[in-house]
């Protein structure tokens, strides 16, 4: 599964702002995708409801099993987000 591939779905959400998508450890899969993603102010989301709405645009095997929503989004000095430091915050797997 390629991340960018996930996150172009996930940034497809119109409650979304932005998305890091990446392995985790899974107990029962080895590994997991987790989606970290920040909301578009104002707005609100379960996680469940973005892990279907990318189950719904993609084949199942691809959407994230985790999903955490921040509002620090950490970013680089242009503006991207800081991959590293996202999966180093936010790196397990526990689904807030």
């Amino acid at each position: 599964v390629y991340p960018a591939e996930v996150e172009k779905v996930i940034l497809h959400h119109p409650s979304i702002e932005k998305a890091v998508v990446f392995g985790v450890p899974d107990p029962k899969w080895k590994e997991g995708i987790k989606a970290v993603c920040r909301l578009k102010a104002g707005e609100a989301m379960a996680p469940q409801t973005l892990i279907t709405f990318v189950g719904d645009r993609m084949a199942s095997y691809k959407k994230p099993q985790y999903v955490e929503f921040i509002n620090d989004f950490p970013c680089l000095e242009d503006g991207s987000p800081d991959r590293a430091k996202i999966k180093e915050l936010y790196g397990s797997s526990q689904e807030i």
